[in-house]
């Protein structure tokens, strides 16, 4: 398992959220992303998860589609980053940075409105259409044209390897 400092998770993150193509970061306000360790118990039982290691990222809050004229004077919607799964998940820190970039998108997803299976749709279509050529950050860049109308779930469970020993 590849171990990361905090702050050099952080600036993973903050990559991941400034390589949003500008027309979603544009549209995005009061939302406030953090990292920590791992899910807190409440979330864990929340969710019905078996383990701590299940959850990469999580997004709280009322989804854009969902605010009428009432929303106002609230706190941020929060956007929690897992690093230990992601770690454990990973093999290297380029592994990380992908993952770290999905569950990114993932939950900004969320932020949007957008329902589990869309996003996983998106998240694959996304992987299939990446290529080096393509990392310049435009307006249109990963913007999926065939999302499904939003719905608000709220968790991402994604582990892909089986646990450590």
């Amino acid at each position: 398992m590849i171990t990361l400092s905090r702050e050099r998770f952080q600036k993973l993150v903050a990559e991941a959220i400034d390589g949003l193509p500008r027309s979603f970061r544009k549209k995005i306000e009061n939302v406030a992303v953090l990292v920590e360790d791992f899910p807190s118990a409440e979330i864990i039982e929340d969710l019905g998860l078996r383990s701590p290691w299940d959850l990469f990222g999580l997004y709280h809050g009322i989804p854009l589609d969902k605010r009428g004229s009432y929303y106002g004077n609230i706190p941020p919607d929060v956007i929690l980053i897992f690093q230990k799964p992601l770690e454990r998940w990973a093999g290297t820190e380029d592994e990380i940075r992908d993952e770290v970039r999905s569950t990114v998108i993932h939950e900004v997803g969320h932020y949007f409105g957008f329902d589990e299976a869309g996003l996983r749709r998106a998240e694959r279509e996304s992987r299939r259409s990446e290529s080096p050529a393509e990392e310049e950050n435009t307006d249109e860049q990963d913007i999926p044209r065939d999302l499904p109308r939003p719905h608000h779930p709220v968790r991402r469970r994604r582990p892909r390897r089986p646990p450590l020993p």
